[in-house]
């Protein structure tokens, strides 16, 4: 974890101390790096016998936190127990546990083939650690989507710096002040900040950068990355479009997209963005929504203790703003106080709209009515490739993956 601290007087008196102090207070965090870096080229990190030691650490601190965890979960995105629990906390652990068991064989040599010039050669791949590996995390699935990649980089033998997500303040509290007991200090860290701290980070040389969220953020990464030729994964969101088709059951596919829709308070990066269908399944598929949202979140889905709430003020005006398209079919009350967006379900949506053209990462679920499968088709293909995407028919042709 990063510490600040004031130059003592002694320090500001000594000829060159004031500059120097301000040098450091400029960067605060190449203490931090430098430390990690001599921690893996001293090869600390390379045994199998480190790497599982430092999974297991990980393994106790969801254990032992794991009602803090919630707790934070809670004040955080208003999520219950039960939602912390499924996918936040038991998929972290999953992959703890994968990775357990298959470390020691994730570890050896692959052999090759070998071909007409190297047939006198000795042919393999080897697995080598990237080296000093920055996680940017996302304040979604704060735990989730922190912990996994975090998981991945030190089962391949990598010091790490995690930096979780400044919106989430109470998990990114829990993390910072618990997890980095249960690791190895010397080839861990927790940093914190917003976007000015981030910018500072990425000024420094990574040897691989994994980064959750937005596009717009994304790029600001990649750029950062490409100065220095840093490899990046980018797990970034899209409007993921979902297609009703005319023969299906439409209770079925109101649950299914109800409860993906509005899990997390439709902040999740491939939840179903908008629907695609005609308009006689729009007027079948409304009152199958209507009793979907009632049976999961009650008459009055503000007191329910299953729905969550919108993680900051500022994504709770862009959202509301994105009530105003097309017409309010179910739900869109809202209370700012409390950060509150009822489940919404839009209709005649056009889609020049301001809702069809950004992610909308809330639970508002837009239906844009469509003639036919290939007019769907043609909708998608017009737009940015989407993370996911949804087809809901009893027929074949919409389900083909051709």
């Amino acid at each position: 974890m990063i510490h600040k601290r004031q130059g003592s007087k002694a320090e500001q008196g000594r000829p060159g101390g004031r500059a120097a102090w301000q040098g450091l207070r400029m960067d605060p965090f190449a203490d931090t790096l430098r430390r990690l870096r001599e921690a893996f080229s001293a090869g600390r990190t390379r045994p199998a016998e480190f790497r599982a030691a430092q999974l297991r650490g990980l393994g106790r601190f969801l254990q032992e936190h794991k009602q803090l965890l919630q707790e934070a979960l809670a004040q955080d995105l208003h999520k219950s127990a039960f939602e912390s629990e499924v996918s936040e906390i038991s998929i972290t652990q999953s992959e703890i546990n994968l990775a357990l068991r298959n470390l020691r064989a994730w570890m050896k040599d692959e052999k090759v083939p070998k071909n007409l010039a190297t047939q006198l050669d000795s042919a393999f791949i080897r697995k080598e650690p990237f080296g000093l590996v920055l996680v940017i995390a996302p304040w979604n699935y704060p735990v989730n989507l922190t912990l996994v990649p975090l998981v991945g980089a030190l089962a391949a033998g990598n010091c790490v710096v995690l930096k979780p997500s400044e919106f989430s303040r109470s998990t990114e509290k829990v993390l910072a002040e618990m997890l980095p007991r249960y690791l190895d200090q010397s080839c861990f860290a927790v940093v914190l900040g917003g976007p000015q701290e981030m910018g500072q980070l990425l000024e420094h040389k990574f040897d691989y950068i994994f980064f959750t969220g937005s596009s717009r953020v994304g790029r600001i990464v990649m750029s950062a990355a490409a100065k220095h030729l840093t490899p990046v994964t980018l797990e970034l969101g899209g409007k993921n479009p979902c297609y009703v088709d005319d023969n299906c059951d439409p209770q079925t596919v109101a649950n299914r997209l109800a409860w993906f829709r509005y899990f997390n308070t439709g902040q999740t990066c491939v939840a179903p963005d908008y629907v695609l269908c005609s308009p006689d399944t729009q007027e079948r598929l409304l009152p199958a929504l209507q009793s979907a949202i009632t049976r999961f979140y009650g008459e009055d889905p503000r007191s329910s203790p299953n729905l969550g709430r919108i993680i900051s003020d500022k994504h709770f005006q862009r959202l509301r703003g994105l009530l105003g398209c097309g017409r309010v079919a179910i739900g869109g009350q809202s209370d700012e106080s409390e950060r509150y967006i009822a489940p919404t379900v839009l209709v005649d949506v056009e889609e020049t709209e301001p809702v069809m053209q950004e992610e909308i990462f809330g639970p508002i679920l837009p239906i844009v009515n469509v003639r036919s499968l290939d007019e769907a088709i043609d909708f998608i293909n017009r737009r940015e490739k989407p993370l996911a995407l949804y087809a809901f028919s009893n027929n074949k042709q919409p389900q083909d993956p051709s």
